[in-house]
């Protein structure tokens, strides 16, 4: 293997764990947004059952 092939393959690695960090952060946050967005529901509910 030559010396610019490894280089390649190098960087195509490290290309491909940062776009796999980025997923993980961006599910992260949508997994946060539900979580938060159910709970708004909930406090929803429960004031307009106390009505």
């Amino acid at each position: 293997m030559t010396t610019t092939a490894k280089i390649a393959a190098a960087l195509m690695v490290l290309l491909a764990l940062s776009s796999c960090g980025n997923t993980i952060r961006g599910m992260g946050k949508d997994t946060a947004n539900t979580v938060n967005a159910t709970q708004d529901a909930g406090r929803s509910v429960d004031r307009a059952a106390k009505k």
